[in-house]
């Protein structure tokens, strides 16, 4: 299983990004995804989580903010992220699992920096 991260960058306080996903190796559209961030010094924690049907799930800090979702045909599962906050800065990493749950742990991606400025 490989999963490749991208669109981390630099933004501004407010600004957006999406970040994407693309996985390889993986029966995607049975699979569970997830996006995870860690900032320094900080524990590896949940951002959003999407079941295979397509069910999200959200940590309280990004509710309204961010979207999670998928693209099954293209084995891509995606970030949105709008209002971007300086507490908002860490490495996103995506993750995912054969296992129905809205946070998948089994298989990880190298990691996005995304870094938001005030």
């Amino acid at each position: 299983v490989q999963l490749v991260e991208s669109g981390g960058g630099l933004v501004q306080a407010g600004g957006s990004l999406r970040l994407s996903c693309a996985a390889s190796g993986i029966i995607f559209n049975i699979a569970a995804m997830g996006w995870y961030r860690q900032a320094p010094g900080k524990q590896r924690d949940l951002v959003a989580g999407i079941l295979a049907q397509g069910v999200p799930q959200y940590a309280d800090s990004v509710k309204g903010r961010f979207t999670i979702s998928r693209d099954n045909a293209k084995k891509t599962v995606y970030l949105q992220m709008n209002g971007l906050k300086p507490e908002d800065t860490a490495v996103y990493y995506c993750a995912a699992s054969y296992r129905p749950t809205q946070t998948p742990s089994d298989y990880w991606g190298q990691g996005t920096q995304v870094t938001v400025s005030s």
